[in-house]
């Protein structure tokens, strides 16, 4: 499967309509002309809006990371959000259909997203084949009773219908701009879809070549640099900066992959960072909260079977997720505490939102997104709250600067998207007391992952 992933993207890629191209690629340079890396501390304080102080009540960001899932795909019908349970199919109307946890793993790299995507029509999810009945596999959502704990939290929490990953593509590039930011590694030139060799970061073979994306939305497939990434800045060194205690949950120190991101940062690789920040396996975030040990900032990466991803054919996910908030909820750090659930990409499943285009990197295929807190805000009824905002990977990183007091990354201009990024922090209302917490029911308890036996498959490949 690795080998033939690595092969799809062995060509350039050249989507249609020049003329929309070329509006990006001008876009591409007033949004990602400078040099990537520069600017860290040279930009104001990402302090939160008058009146809505984020740094004076959230203490604890915790990030979790699933894995390859659109928003329609799980949220399909969720009243008050966008989310049609129908679709556009090359023009045509198309009923997505309910399946089960049993697949299937779509292509989703750069060229599908990009022909899904067509030009913002979102008509083109139906070019990745059909199943037996002959419906397009990717019109498809999950069925409500297996996401269930999901929706228990939409209707206690925050829904965002609106949140977008920073680039089209898969599991690579999102999971370095879910803690950067940015993948520019060249000014104007960013990373795509994977390198040419397992485990895709610091710990690849010598010779291993990333790919890149330039401003005209051609990939240049292996022609990128080693996936030992110092040429832009990361939370890392910004939490480090500030004195701001972080980790980052995996199920394998070496060899995680993408799937551990810092893997691929020098900066980390090859510091003190990374036999301190680096907690394995992951099942640690469910005690680390009632132990005292739950950093100021946390990402949390599942591992294949707990993933959600299709081809683990799994129904876990769902009670991972909430065995995570329910530790988190039952600690003593709920009441200082930001939980924001989302999905790395979009898996190829389909979507109806267009991605706002803001470089030639994406916006991506839209993404669910969860947030909860005991100042999430609320619906008019009092219970979950759905939020239309536009956010993007980001806006995660931008709260976090809020809630920490930290300068940005780098500037927009510099090819980093925390600066112009709304920041997520419109999902709270600081007004409201702390709501209490009620833990969540799951079908798997606690105690199954804290005894799953260690992974050591890469979640995904693509």
């Amino acid at each position: 499967m690795v080998s033939l992933v690595r092969r799809s993207v062995a060509g350039a890629f050249t989507p249609p309509l020049v003329t929309a191209l070329a509006l990006l690629a001008l876009a591409g340079c007033s949004a990602g002309a400078g040099a990537p890396g520069s600017g860290i501390g040279a930009l104001p304080l990402a302090r939160a809006a008058a009146g809505n102080p984020v740094h004076k009540y959230i203490k604890h960001v915790i990030v979790v990371i699933q894995e390859n899932r659109s928003f329609e795909n799980f949220f399909a019908g969720y009243p008050g959000a966008n989310a049609p349970l129908k679709g556009s199919a090359n023009g045509k109307t198309v009923a997505l259909q309910p399946i089960t946890f049993d697949g299937p793993d779509i292509v989703h790299d750069w060229h599908s997203a990009i022909t899904g995507w067509d030009n913002g029509k979102m008509d083109g999810f139906y070019q990745f084949g059909q199943n037996k009945k002959g419906r397009y596999l990717a019109y498809a959502y999950v069925k409500r009773s297996l996401v269930r704990p999901y929706w228990d939290m939409a209707n206690q929490y925050v829904l965002a219908d609106a949140m977008y990953p920073t680039e089209f593509g898969g599991s690579f590039t999102a999971h370095l701009t879910l803690i950067a930011g940015t993948d520019d590694v060249t000014p104007r030139k960013a990373e795509v879809d994977i390198p040419s060799a397992f485990p895709d970061d610091c710990d690849s073979p010598p010779g291993t070549l990333s790919s890149i994306l330039t401003p005209n939305r051609v990939e240049h497939a292996w022609k990128g640099p080693f996936p030992c990434f110092d040429q832009f800045k990361t939370m890392a060194q910004l939490l480090d900066n500030a004195g701001v205690s972080w980790k980052y949950y995996a199920t394998m120190l070496l060899g995680a992959g993408m799937w551990e991101p810092y893997e691929a940062i020098k900066y980390v690789r090859d510091g003190p960072d990374w036999n301190r920040n680096i907690i394995v396996p992951q099942t640690t975030i469910l005690t680390d909260p009632s132990d005292g040990n739950l950093a100021s900032v946390s990402w949390v990466s599942p591992s294949v079977e707990d993933s959600d991803h299709p081809a683990s054919k799994s129904d876990a996910g769902p009670s991972w997720v909430a065995s995570i908030v329910n530790a988190v909820g039952e600690s003593s750090y709920w009441d200082s505490s930001a939980i924001v659930v989302l999905w790395d990409d979009w898996g190829g499943w389909y979507d109806n939102a267009p991605p706002p285009q803001l470089d030639y990197r994406g916006l991506g295929i839209r993404v669910p997104c969860l947030i909860i807190s005991p100042y999430a805000r609320k619906g008019p009824s009092g219970a979950g709250y759905v939020s239309h905002t536009q956010y993007e990977y980001g806006s995660i990183l931008k709260f976090i600067e809020e809630a920490f007091d930290l300068p940005y990354l780098g500037a927009t201009r510099d090819g980093y998207s925390d600066e112009r990024s709304t920041s997520i922090d419109d999902a709270f209302d600081f007004t409201q007391k702390p709501r209490p917490f009620t833990p969540f029911g799951t079908k798997y308890s606690r105690s199954r992952f804290l005894h799953e036996p260690p992974s050591n498959k890469p979640v995904d490949t693509e």
